[in-house]
């Protein structure tokens, strides 16, 4: 599949700008987090499985296998119909519509490979302030790089309006949810499910970008991805992010022998019933010129 490029940065300067308090993402991450503290007092055995099983399905389906994998790379096709359900659930995440997310990775993916970027986009900072960036500033560009989002997104009617009311779609999961299980169910199932999803993320992004072990390095790239062995099951195979900065074409992540990833046996299956064809595979060695394999650099050494 060709590479996906919404990024104009030929003017931009991804190492200047400033850190600045965003203060709607400040108030609704916050809110989650207090939110949380209360579900805690008020915790069941029943509220916190409820938690658990909207977290991953919510994470795994909407955000690595819909927005992730098909909405921002493209390294899967499904039908129309099908495609926004997969992005209205991972709207339901609670981190940003289906735009708001491309313009978040996008960006970072765009600095990371960059030959230098800002602390805010490398991670280089402590675990604590990366977080704390993350979940309540953004980066203010000195000059800002021009980011065009395929109209088939950007002007599509129901993804504006995912756009517009992302947030209010967590009040409609909790009036059902208090209705199954009062005041525990609402608190698990939106503010812990929300804030742990956000703060969750970031932290994988965080340890994902502080190298350890990866085969693959990009040449041009200032930022490198490292893979997190024995995580694959807990972050649906986004933990091989070493793989991914070298293949971000390819709908499989988990590219080795052991490496589990639970997305992609979501996408073999939506394959294998019709829901997702054009599927992506990393591509031929002949077409990796933009890579070093380093245990191969490794074994010509020993």
């Amino acid at each position: 599949m060709a590479p996906v490029i919404r990024i104009d940065g030929s003017v931009a300067d991804p190492t200047a700008g400033t850190v600045r308090i965003d203060w709607p993402k400040a108030v609704w991450n916050g809110a989650m987090l207090l939110g949380t503290a209360c579900a805690i007092a008020l915790a069941t055995w029943q509220s916190v499985l409820l938690f658990l099983a909207l977290t991953y399905a919510t994470l795994l389906i909407g955000h690595s296998v819909g927005m992730h994998r098909m909405m921002i790379h493209r390294s899967f096709k499904s039908p129309r119909w099908f495609a926004r359900i997969l992005i209205y659930i991972g709207t339901l995440v609670g981190v940003s519509g289906p735009s708001g997310i491309i313009a978040i990775h996008d960006i970072r993916d765009w600095a990371q490979r960059e030959p230098a970027c800002h602390d805010f986009f490398a991670h280089r900072r402590s675990l604590f302030q990366d977080l704390v960036w993350n979940l309540t500033c953004r980066f203010e560009f000195d000059r800002t790089p021009v980011l065009t989002i395929e109209s088939k997104i950007a002007d599509d009617a129901f993804y504006q309006f995912l756009d517009a009311t992302w947030r209010w779609h967590q009040l409609l999961i909790a009036i059902v949810l208090y209705w199954i299980g009062g005041w525990p169910f609402v608190l698990w199932g939106i503010c812990a499910r929300v804030f742990v999803s956000a703060a969750g993320h970031w932290t994988i992004t965080y340890f994902c970008h502080n190298p350890g072990p990866g085969r693959w390095q990009v040449k041009a790239a200032g930022i490198q991805a490292s893979n997190l062995p024995g995580l694959g099951l807990l972050t649906y195979g986004e933990c091989w992010h070493n793989n991914h900065h070298a293949f971000p074409e390819s709908a499989r992540i988990g590219i080795e022998k052991g490496q589990s990833d639970p997305g992609w046996w979501i996408i073999r299956m939506l394959e294998n019933i019709g829901l997702a064809y054009e599927v992506g595979r990393p591509r031929g060695n002949k077409a990796r010129g933009d890579l070093l394999d380093l245990t191969q650099d490794q074994r010509s050494n020993s």
